[in-house]
């Protein structure tokens, strides 16, 4: 029988099948969430001008606060819109994660899973 390269002994030290591959050492929902189903967005009207009209976005991120940091950074301007100075998602602006607002949850520490759905959705006044 021929040694070649795949015999085990020249490539002793690595992984015969994707199986064998030892996971990557990173925080579980960071890799879970580089491989899995992205975070959907929906973008109000009034904020549409700042994605390209796209009313739905897809983002990768762990958390609430992440999700709009990563918005911020693909959409400049959003992120005021969304966030006061303290870092806090405004008064008048509603963030539901699955039809749950976050203010009930954790705030921007809601932690986000594949398949998961953010809504923005802006306070009405008026009378």
């Amino acid at each position: 029988m021929m040694k070649g390269i795949c015999d085990g002994k020249f490539w002793s030290g690595f992984p015969r099948r994707i199986f064998d591959i030892p996971r990557l050492i990173l925080p579980r929902n960071r890799l879970r969430l580089a491989a899995g189903m992205p975070i959907k967005v929906r973008i109000p009207t009034p904020l549409r001008k700042l994605t390209n009209n796209e009313e739905l976005v897809e983002v990768n991120a762990p958390t609430i606060g992440e999700a709009i940091a990563e918005l911020q950074s693909r959409y400049p301007g959003i992120g005021e819109r969304l966030m006061d100075e303290k870092g806090e998602v405004r008064r008048f602006v509603n963030v539901y994660v699955n039809e749950e607002d976050i203010r009930f949850l954790k705030n921007r520490q809601t932690p986000l899973k594949d398949g998961d759905e953010i809504s923005i959705i802006p306070a009405i006044a008026g009378g």
